[in-house]
């Protein structure tokens, strides 16, 4: 350690660098096999980390094999191809390099002159998947921590924009005509809670009924609507979702754009999860409309397969940031700069200090290119439709759910005649594959009903860990069913 800073010399560190990068070959090393959980009890992990802040330091490669053996090896299988869970993308390998170097120089991106090259490159990049998804060319937006944050983000646009005439940022919400929100019943539950941050409340959130395929239902929308202005409510904002978490599912979004032209609503569109599926061909119809919205939420840490965090909020142009979030403060004041095309994001998004998200972006989608980018996402969704195929092709199993994107809804049954022994064993199911760790998955429930929800998006996965997928939750499930009888005749 050199005196007077927290530096070592540049040999030692070249040192520490390649020892750091020999641990992430020993991921990819055994990426093939690498297990979807580890299961531990919390307090055991707990124990892991139970210690006091330390007054003095320790030897590096110390705390790296620390590191190696605590975090690297024990972490949730996301970087391989046996992840189910959620919506759990995998990573590049430039996007690790990618974020060493954002690092390393350590801008912060809350301002024009902190940070030029990223600043540009972040434009940049909104516009890339502006148009993959055929949004708007001259799109505007920001990087934010992922899809929760970009709704939240486009909600506060939204209502900022809309009741600007109530100067709404100044005065807030009092004494303003009540007014309701739309979506279907399928939405995210990230939009509860940013109702609930800007004093909207989720009682002022109206969750439509769905149509068979889990897609929002336009005649009880519409009848909605008219109740709520028959009761002297004001209709404010119209949610569309381009890829439910649940199924995938697509709302119609040229027809929900017409509803909130019709009845002057900010459209929204969540396309967290789905949004960048919108660059196949072979999805081109089903989102017809995307183009009309007034804000759209996109995740580049799903289907552009980086590192979390890389969610995205989009607008049709600069002024509308601006006019949602600028606030004058002396020590941030731009008025002395002389180049007129700076963006400083501090003035069009809430934070001041924000990390460099676009490198990563950049660099991966330099690195590979749209069209390979566009293959890996076509590949997860027919994946999908593989998994769904073998499924109903099976005996023991039990399809609940398609999706035009890449999840599956499925049950296990076995020889199980019984709709209570059915549910309890899918039940069951859960827990037990996570102490089983060989593959990760989660449930959810459709209209009530239990399920095993699948979700394929990894560019590492392939048909072989597909089908490895039934065979683990079948052997698993024969354990289970084993354990059962073993305790009655216990």
């Amino acid at each position: 350690m050199q005196h007077n800073t927290l530096d070592v010399n540049n040999d030692e560190f070249k040192a520490l660098l390649d020892k750091s990068a020999e641990l992430v070959l020993e991921q990819f090393a055994k990426i093939d096999q690498q297990k979807g959980y580890h299961f531990y009890p919390q307090k055991d992990v707990e124990q892991w980390f139970d210690e006091p802040a330390p007054e003095e330091g320790m030897d590096h490669y110390d705390l790296l094999e620390e590191t190696r053996e605590k975090v690297l090896n024990t972490a949730t299988g996301n970087l391989g191809p046996h992840m189910y869970a959620y919506v759990m993308t995998s990573g590049t390998q430039m996007s690790i390099i990618a974020e060493q170097l954002a690092s390393t120089i350590n801008q912060n991106v809350g301002k024009w002159h902190l940070a030029p090259a990223i600043n540009e490159i972040e434009k940049r990049v909104i516009k890339w998947g502006a148009d993959m998804m055929g949004f708007d060319s001259d799109a505007a937006g920001v990087l934010v921590s992922g899809g929760s944050a970009a709704n939240q983000a486009g909600l506060t646009v939204a209502r900022n924009i809309f009741f600007e005439k109530f100067d709404i940022r100044k005065k807030g919400l009092f004494g303003l005509q009540p007014f309701t929100v739309y979506a279907s019943q399928e939405v995210h539950g990230c939009v509860d809670k940013s109702l609930e941050v800007l004093g909207i409340g989720t009682d002022n959130l109206r969750k439509i009924k769905t149509n068979p395929d889990f897609s929002i239902n336009l005649e009880a929308l519409e009848l909605q609507i008219a109740q709520d202005q028959k009761d002297g409510l004001r209709p404010f904002c119209l949610i569309g979702t381009a890829g439910t978490v649940n199924t995938g599912a697509i709302d119609d979004l040229t027809a929900l754009a017409e509803v909130a032209k019709r009845y002057e609503m900010w459209y929204h569109i969540d396309g967290a999860y789905g949004g960048l599926a919108a660059s196949l061909n072979s999805l081109k119809d089903k989102y017809k409309g995307i183009e009309l919205a007034d804000s759209i939420a996109v995740d580049f840490h799903k289907w552009l397969y980086q590192p979390f965090e890389a969610g995205c909020l989009m607008v049709k142009d600069w002024s509308v940031l601006k006019k949602a979030y600028f606030k004058k403060a002396d020590y941030l004041d731009t008025s002395l700069e002389k180049d007129e095309g700076r963006v400083d994001f501090n003035e069009h998004y809430f934070q001041l200090s924000r990390n460099a998200k676009a490198l990563k972006i950049w660099m991966s989608i330099k690195a590979y290119g749209l069209r390979k980018i566009k293959e890996m996402i076509q590949k997860d969704i027919d994946l999908a439709v593989y998994l769904a195929d073998q499924v109903e092709a099976s005996s023991d199993f039990e399809l609940k759910a398609r999706s035009d994107l890449a999840i599956a809804c499925f049950r296990y049954k076995g020889n199980l005649s019984d709709e209570v022994d059915v549910v309890e064993m899918n039940q069951k199911l859960i827990p037990a594959l996570e102490e089983d760790g060989r593959v990760f998955i989660t449930g959810t429930k459709l209209n009530g009903e239990f399920v095993l929800r699948a979700c394929l998006i990894n560019h590492r996965k392939n048909k072989a860990t597909t089908d490895y997928l039934l065979d683990v939750i079948r052997d698993v499930a024969q354990k289970i069913g084993h354990n059962h009888l073993e305790s009655i005749k216990a």
